[in-house]
């Protein structure tokens, strides 16, 4: 067996991703519309940051935290959404529950406290109590959802100022793309809708850009390589040359992902499983929506039009 590994995958590939983007471009369609659907119904599960509600760490120690107890205790009280997980060492746990409709969160926090105490013992302390009222969590969504929408327009301005209008838009039609399929993917798996969820949607346009400027730095430079060859032509020839580095990189980020979503507990689990399936349709995106933006526009090739190619007929069979 060769050595490195890397040496076993093919040096040049010549798949025709143009010939697919029609297809490609409907099963895009299909499921960006079922995922703003789901986004309204049945709707993000909104976490303690977003709702409202009380975030407290349990120390039980010398003692193990028992979290199926916590848990249970905190059942019975009617607080909505509960999430119990060990946080640091065993004998802590960190503890969220929303605060019931007509009560106040402070009286909320101490009755919890309190049944707490009785279940755990009297050794149980309570550390870094927060509450987060609904006026202030209706603020962090909405301040959530503008770095959302500042973070594409920035990217949006980027692009443009390298490269031609009709990449921008190509890149931002992705960008976006991969926005909401990765909501769809919070929806569908019901994760809850934190600030780390937003941190991780920020981290996939960061990414989703950097594949799709990968992609796009090849087929301007091959534009002006191949000023002959059929656009739908030089577009695959520049996808198939950046597959290797694009394949390469994805997989590496996604295995380190997959180690953080399995040995870094429930508090990092949503946020390492949202960066891995948004990694990976980020990378389809950059074949499947970016590139197929610039075919139906045209790009300019000595300042010159080239005309837009129907798709599907770009590629040679």
């Amino acid at each position: 067996m060769s050595w490195p590994l890397i040496k076993l995958l093919p040096q040049k590939t010549n798949f025709q991703f143009v010939r697919f983007s029609r297809l490609m471009g409907i099963l895009s369609a299909v499921l960006v519309v079922a995922s703003i659907v789901g986004c309204f119904y049945p709707g993000l599960q909104l976490g303690i940051d977003f709702k409202g509600g009380t975030v407290m760490e349990v120390s039980t120690a010398p003692r193990a935290a028992d979290l199926g107890l916590i848990r249970e205790t905190l059942d019975r009280q009617g607080l909505g959404d509960v999430q119990v997980q060990q946080f640091g060492s065993p004998d802590k746990a960190l503890v969220r529950f929303q605060t019931p409709a007509g009560m106040e969160a402070d009286a909320t926090m101490t009755k919890v406290q309190g049944e707490l105490r009785k279940s755990l013992g009297n050794e149980a302390r309570f550390l870094n109590p927060s509450v987060v009222g609904p006026k202030v969590s209706g603020e962090l969504f909405r301040s959530g959802l503008l770095a959302l929408g500042l973070a594409i327009a920035l990217m949006f301005l980027y692009i443009w100022f390298r490269f031609e209008p009709q990449f921008g838009l190509g890149a931002v039609a992705g960008l976006l793309h991969d926005l909401v399929l990765t909501f769809g993917f919070i929806v569908l798996f019901k994760i809850e809708f934190s600030l780390n969820t937003v941190a991780a949607l920020l981290t996939v346009i960061g990414y989703s850009m950097n594949d799709t400027v990968v992609v796009f730095d090849r087929l301007r430079e091959n534009l002006r390589k191949y000023k002959k060859m059929p656009l739908g032509e030089v577009i695959d020839l520049s996808i198939n040359e950046t597959l290797s580095r694009t394949i390469i990189t994805g997989v590496t980020a996604i295995m380190a992902l997959a180690g953080l979503a399995i040995f870094g507990g429930d508090a990092l689990f949503g946020f390492s499983v949202v960066m891995m399936f948004g990694i990976a349709v980020g990378t389809y995106s950059s074949i499947y929506v970016g590139a197929p933006i610039i075919l139906l526009w045209g790009v300019k090739r000595n300042d010159e039009e080239a005309a837009p190619i129907k798709l599907g007929a770009a590629s040679r069979p």
